[in-house]
């Protein structure tokens, strides 16, 4: 089995170092070329590009593959899978046609619920009780293929964007290889997707991390536990930017943005309706401290009667 293994993230990287400890050949990884990072903004490779390359497996960086030079390249490595996670670009049906027995893409949502790029935040921020990884045979559109292996996992009340993410990245790897095999031993058949059930997943912006008050509380308590580590829910207080990082549903009332009282339990503000407490809070210039740490040190800054968002 000659695999071409197409990602770019740590969630793919975990993917690859499965495939790399499996019976199966990894001839070529595609990622996306190098981006600018950090404070300098030196190119960085991928996350997939350093473990290809740890492993002396030829890396490949188009910026795209709907031209004949790139098509030819994968086509010379005569593939017979591809295996797709969070690679970044769109694949035409000419590359789909490619490998032997097409390409399969592990996707970090239950489909047809959350196609598109942002499917673990999505399901956090719609309360979802339940997210997992489809392993699906791919189509020319966007996660639409037949799926042919899902495995679950249960959103608890704490599961922010970033363990929801790592309890999934773990989840898939394995999921994957099993995948695999059947496609090898023509156990597996696709089951096609009811595109009535879809939604789709827009890809985050921090933008939308600005907390908008007015919104009921249970929505934003679900908001900042999905874009947690990334982009963070964020307000600003006396005009400077305030980063929320945790908070819990509370009671009380007042304008939107309010603050209501404050104590080493948190920091309560009025919502839409009902209130939270912001239990984990980042100052610029600080690092992220627990409520009742800013509380000791700054406590003239939460007085009751200030408004967060103005």
């Amino acid at each position: 089995m000659r695999i071409v293994f197409a990602g770019t993230p740590e969630f793919a990287a975990e993917h690859l170092k499965a495939l790399l400890d499996s019976p199966y050949e990894i001839v070529a990884v595609y990622t996306q070329p190098d981006r600018p990072a950090g404070r300098g903004q030196k190119l960085m490779p991928s996350a997939v590009k350093q473990l290809a390359v740890a492993h002396d497996i030829p890396v490949f960086q188009p910026p795209t593959l709907r031209n004949a030079e790139a098509q030819a390249e994968l086509a010379a490595l005569k593939p017979d899978l591809m295996v797709v996670v969070a690679y970044g670009l769109i694949l035409p049906q000419v590359v789909l046609d490619i490998p032997r027995l097409g390409c399969i893409n592990s996707h970090a949502s239950l489909l047809p619920r959350w196609r598109g790029a942002a499917p673990i935040q999505r399901a956090v921020e719609a309360g979802d009780a339940e997210s997992g990884v489809t392993v699906m045979r791919m189509e020319a559109g966007l996660d639409t293929g037949p799926m042919l292996l899902k495995v679950v996992t249960p959103i608890s009340a704490e599961d922010t964007g970033g363990s929801l993410h790592d309890r999934l990245a773990e989840m898939g790897p394995p999921a994957v290889v099993q995948t695999i095999a059947g496609l090898a031993d023509g156990s597996l058949q696709g089951e096609v997707q009811d595109d009535a059930l879809a939604t789709y997943a827009h890809k985050l912006n921090k933008d939308e991390a600005r907390i908008d008050w007015s919104r009921p509380a249970v929505e934003l308590e679900r908001l900042i536990r999905a874009f947690n580590p990334w982009p963070v829910c964020h307000s600003t207080l006396d005009g400077e930017s305030v980063k929320v990082l945790a908070a819990n549903l509370s009671t009380g009332k007042g304008a939107p943005g309010e603050i209501l009282s404050a104590s080493k339990d948190g920091l309560v503000v009025a919502c839409g309706d009902q209130a939270l407490s912001l239990t984990r809070l980042q100052l610029p210039g600080g690092k992220p401290l627990n409520f009742s740490d800013l509380f000791n040190s700054r406590r003239e800054k939460f007085a009751s009667g200030k408004v967060l968002g103005q």
